[in-house]
Formats: C-alpha cells, sequence, structure tokens
C-alpha cells in the first residue's frame, strides 16, 4: 500500500473514530437527589456529594439538588418520579411504604420498585439549651420554653422523649418552623432547641457563635427508652461544650428506583465511596459511615450497587440482595 493510499485509510478510519470518543468524552448521566430542607445539615452533605460525584466522574454524572420537606414527601415521590431519582430517608419509612402502613396507606405496588444504594451519615439528636438557662438535665426543662420545630423527624422524636422523660407538660413548646430557633435563642425568646442532623450541626454551631451553649446529655436509662441507637458526641464538637455529650441517633440511607440502570447505580455507589474520604476532609461527618451500616438498611439494593460491593469487598446482608 503506497503512502496516498495509507493517508486516505487513515482519514476514513478517524471519521468513523470521531464520533465515538465525542460521545464518550461529553455524554452525561444526570440523577436528581432529592434531600431536605436548604437550611439542613442533609441539605449541606447533598451539595457535597453532588460536587464529589461530578469530580470523581469526570463530569459524566451529574447531581442536581432538590430541597425537600422531609422523608415522607422524598419517600412518596419515588412512586411517580421517572428517570434517575435517588433520595434520603430513614430505612424504616421504606419499609412502611412497601408496607402500606400509616402514611403510606393504602398499600401502592410502585413503592416495591424502591432499591437501596449507600449509607449517609446518621440523624443525631441534639438538645440545645442556653448555658444561663440553668438547665443540665431533661427535668431541669419544667417551666421552660423550648422550639421543637414543625413536622420535621426531630420535633417528632423531640415531643416523643419529653413524653417518655415525664416532662412533656411542664415544657412550654413551642411549635414553630426551625430556621426560627437560632435567632430565638439568642434573642433569650426560648430557653433552647431540639434538632436533628448530623454532627456537628451547622444550625448549632451557628448558635454557639456568640452565644455560650450546651446540649442536654441522655443517661443510659433514657436511650434504652428512646429505642434508638446511642451516639456520643465527642467532647470540642461544639465551641463550649467541652464534654461528651450521649444522645441518640437514627440511621440514614440513599436510595433510588428500578428506573435506574445497573451500570448508572453502580458508577455513583462506586463514585459515592471512592470520595468520601476526601469529602471528610471538608466535613467530619463523613468519617462516621462505613459499610457496617448496611445492615440497617430495608428493602433490597440495587443490582448495581450490589456489583460495586461484591467488587470491593464489602460484606452486604443476604436479605439485601
Amino acid at each position: 500500500m503506497n503512502m496516498k493510499s495509507l493517508i486516505l485509510v487513515g482519514a476514513a478510519l478517524a471519521v468513523f473514530a470521531a464520533p465515538i470518543t465525542f460521545l464518550g468524552a461529553h455524554a452525561e448521566t444526570r440523577v436528581t437527589y432529592k434531600s431536605a430542607k436548604s437550611t439542613s445539615s442533609y441539605y449541606q452533605m447533598a451539595v457535597q456529594l453532588a460536587e464529589a460525584v461530578k469530580r470523581g466522574s469526570n463530569g459524566a454524572m451529574i447531581l442536581t439538588v432538590e430541597e425537600s420537606q422531609g422523608s415522607v414527601q422524598n419517600v412518596k415521590e419515588a412512586a411517580v418520579r421517572p428517570g434517575n431519582y435517588v433520595f434520603t430517608t430513614p430505612p424504616s419509612l421504606v419499609s412502611l411504604a412497601q408496607a402500606g402502613k400509616k402514611m403510606f396507606e393504602p398499600k401502592n405496588d410502585k413503592f416495591d420498585s424502591i432499591r437501596g444504594l449507600f449509607p449517609i451519615p446518621s440523624l443525631t439528636m441534639h438538645f440545645v439549651v442556653r448555658a444561663d438557662s440553668g438547665v443540665n438535665t431533661f427535668a431541669d426543662l419544667a417551666g421552660k420554653t423550648y422550639l421543637i420545630g414543625k413536622g420535621s423527624f426531630g420535633a417528632r422524636e423531640a415531643a416523643k422523649y419529653f413524653e417518655l422523660f415525664g416532662v412533656k407538660d411542664n415544657v412550654n413548646l413551642v411549635d414553630v418552623e426551625l430556621n426560627a430557633a437560632v435567632s430565638a435563642l439568642k434573642n433569650k425568646q426560648v430557653d433552647g432547641f431540639a434538632t436533628a442532623g448530623s454532627y456537628p450541626a451547622p444550625n448549632v454551631m451557628e448558635a454557639a457563635a456568640g452565644t455560650e451553649i450546651r446540649l442536654i446529655s441522655m443517661t443510659d436509662e433514657q436511650v434504652a427508652q428512646s429505642k434508638r441507637t446511642k451516639l456520643v458526641i465527642p467532647a470540642g464538637t461544639y465551641p463550649g461544650v467541652d464534654q461528651d455529650v450521649t444522645t441518640t441517633s437514627l440511621s440514614v440511607m440513599a436510595y433510588t428506583t428500578t428506573n435506574m440502570s445497573d451500570d448508572a447505580a453502580y458508577a455513583l455507589t462506586k463514585t459515592y465511596w471512592l470520595e468520601k474520604a476526601r469529602m471528610g476532609t471538608d466535613n467530619k461527618w463523613w468519617h462516621a459511615v462505613n459499610a457496617d451500616m448496611l445492615v440497617d438498611m430495608k428493602g433490597k439494593l440495587h443490582p448495581g450497587a450490589v456489583k460495586y460491593y461484591t467488587e470491593a469487598g464489602m460484606s452486604v446482608p443476604d436479605a439485601l440482595k
């Protein structure tokens, strides 16, 4: 073959090869990530995760973060959202949805399409009080004004704890949106507030800026009464809180549906775990996540996620496969 023929063949190969290279470089997988209220730590996590996924996939996967009013809404939308819909929720709500119980009555078979991906930082209960309020225990809340938020997991959990610990009738509970809590505390309109979010929680950090705060620590008996998982917030996590604080936590997971392809679920799960350590350098709450937390997941894992866990040698409970 002469030089002229070689040039023609090479040019022809380049024409056929060009579209393949172009598609590989620019094709994107778009994912909707339904998180939480924009003022919450979980929304901040979602934004950080979106950045990490874009970086870790070299732009091949793009997460669009959507604000939500809570986990119940996130789960309910799983029955109607098309495409790559990812949402966060405590696993117990997935169980309720798939069984058609409580807020998910009557049973909707579309919830059977929900599939798990990976754990994210757990919900951690914080019972914040002003240092000058004189409150050190739950019993000390008698006669105090306390904000618990409105309609959120943290609000429901706080109300439950106050009833369990015998103080509900003695506390003036303020049932307003949690985003008013910090200013109300600083202006001495309330003696404290309850919030649920992974530590360090942004609203607790904000409250501690310029105002001396304390966190109420739970006894082992109170933890047992709550039927939640015991968690210790280390001393020094928040300014002015110089001792360990015992509280409770609730697992939170990222889920999707069978509308997501195996390849997309595999890529998202893999990128999440590979980027987790790097995310932890900016926000410590990522360091608390590990594969052992998969035991708390309800329902089934997405096959694409199972593929990654198998390749990575991570233990997956048989019930999730």
